[in-house]
């Protein structure tokens, strides 16, 4: 407060400094202001028109048919109610409507459709626990979504209706984003048509640790690398688009930089670059398949170099590396520094992972390091979590020991077909499986347990642990009709 007071002071007596130099000079000087005075309008008109700013309205005209309002159904109950806090998620999501927290609660965010036939891409923490996903076109008609897949490490999610011929955004190359550039958000919140807000790219590759706070199980391996930017944006508008003035898709609208949950100067979006490769593995192999080097990696500053005697300050600084890993292989060796990924020069983990994360188990980088003050060249194959340098797309099996009986993750044309967002499979029963005597067979999805949501497999052992007595298991039998069954756990 001294300080502002102290810039209000000096604003104060400039001002009467330079009330009592203009009276000094007026007289003598006032033809000359004057010249310079039509001499400066005349720079800013041309015939008689003020110059104006920059025109987005064709862009926006293109874009906003192409921004929905995703409206979720969440059950409260079954989600453990609402987090503490103030959540930077949460400002967007507009969970506008304050209902029972053992309810069912109304959420809403926007989302981005992508292709003709109804993809639409939205941010995964806007359609998180939803048992039912509604989508409002820009023209105000209504569909019931299904979601197709997610990803929480980079909080992308891809949802699809059932529809054709719809606007969609077509997909811009994130990496030729400038730092200064305009841009433009556009969003669906509140169920009303669109809004856009312009402004510039703030910064690029920035990490706040929003997705690895908790957000996703296996948060170390998420991946943040957002592009920052100061258009305004309003609740509801996660999920919304983030466009180059040529109206290219270059990022899905994600988080904000506030304390209060007010739009505070900053927000951030995913990089299309990152969204555009994750929605292309889960429609075309059913889940992301993301590439791994197998290292620890730090950012390089002017403490770690002094520190590890680097005669640079600049890079990726390789703290650890996984034994048998790609980088193992390829000869990385703890303490070399990332100073590119094929041509793409890294100088903090958020850049480095982003290149990885674009890329495939099996494919090959070219990673540029320096070992010992010496560059060289490595030839990186990547592998999967599971160490192996090949795409996975086989549904991993989980063995339940309450239900003597094993599950798999359904698959996305399982969810398509079904016209359901969330479930497991069957895939065996044991002989004296107390599914199999109460009637449940092969094959049929579980959907729920005690009314709760099931999503993965470790849903199935969450919810039955601890469980004695009665379990309603509800779900859809493998001839399509609904399969309700009542089993006794002991």
């Amino acid at each position: 407060m001294k300080k502002i007071a102290g810039f209000i002071l000096v604003a104060c007596l400039g001002g009467l400094a330079a009330v009592g130099i203009s009276k000094f000079f007026e007289k003598d000087n006032a033809s000359r202001f004057e010249a310079m005075q039509m001499a400066r309008y005349a720079s800013l008109t041309e015939g008689g028109v003020v110059a104006m700013g920059p025109d987005f309205t064709a862009v926006s005209e293109l874009a906003t048919p192409t921004v929905v309002h995703v409206i979720t159904t969440v059950d409260m109950a079954a989600n453990g109610g609402g987090q503490e806090g103030f959540d930077p998620f949460d400002f967007f999501r507009e969970h506008g409507f304050q209902m029972p927290q053992q309810g069912p609660q109304v959420g809403s965010g926007s989302g981005v459709v992508i292709s003709a036939d109804g993809y639409i891409i939205t941010n995964n923490h806007v359609i998180d626990g939803a048992s039912k996903i509604e989508v409002v076109l820009n023209d105000k008609r209504k569909y019931n979504a299904t979601l197709v897949g997610t990803d929480p490490n980079t909080d992308i999610a891809l949802l699809k209706v059932d529809e054709s011929n719809l606007p969609f955004a077509v997909f811009g190359n994130s990496d030729d984003v400038k730092v200064g550039q305009w841009v433009l958000a556009v969003g669906n919140p509140f169920n009303l048509t669109s809004t856009v807000t312009a402004g510039i790219v703030s910064a690029k590759g920035r990490n706040l640790n929003l997705i690895n706070d908790g957000r996703s199980n296996e948060g170390r391996y998420a991946i943040e690398s957002f592009i920052q930017t100061d258009a305004a944006v309003n609740p509801g508008n996660s999920g919304g688009a983030l466009l180059a003035t040529d109206g290219k898709l270059v990022g899905i609208n994600t988080a904000i930089a506030s304390r209060t949950g007010s739009f505070a100067g900053y927000s951030f979006a995913v990089p299309s670059n990152i969204a555009k490769k994750v929605i292309t593995d889960i429609m075309k192999f059913g889940s992301v398949q993301r590439g791994f080097l197998g290292v620890e990696i730090r950012d390089v500053n002017a403490e770690l170099a002094e520190e590890k005697k680097l005669d640079q300050v600049k890079g990726v600084y390789i703290a650890g590396v996984s034994p048998d890993g790609a980088a193992d292989e390829a000869g990385i060796k703890e303490g070399d520094v990332v100073l590119k990924i094929d041509e793409a020069v890294v100088n903090s983990s958020a850049e480095l992972q982003e290149q990885i994360s674009r890329k495939h188990p099996g494919d090959k980088v070219k990673v540029t390091v320096s070992s010992k003050g010496k560059e060289k060249v490595l030839d990186v194959v990547l592998k999967n979590r599971e160490g192996k340098a090949k795409i996975d797309t086989e549904m991993k099996a989980d063995k339940n020991s309450a239900l003597n009986a094993e599950f798999e993750t359904l698959s996305r044309d399982d969810r398509m077909r079904l016209k359901i967002n969330n479930g497991v499979k069957v895939k065996s029963i044991s002989s004296k499986s107390i599914l199999r005597k109460a009637g449940v067979e092969e094959g049929y999805v579980l959907t729920h347990i005690d009314k709760k949501p099931v999503y993965t497999t470790a849903d199935v052992k969450k919810l039955l642990e601890g469980k004695k007595g009665g379990v309603l298991l509800e779900g859809i039998n493998p001839d399509g009709s609904k399969g309700i069954y009542g089993i006794g756990l002991e």
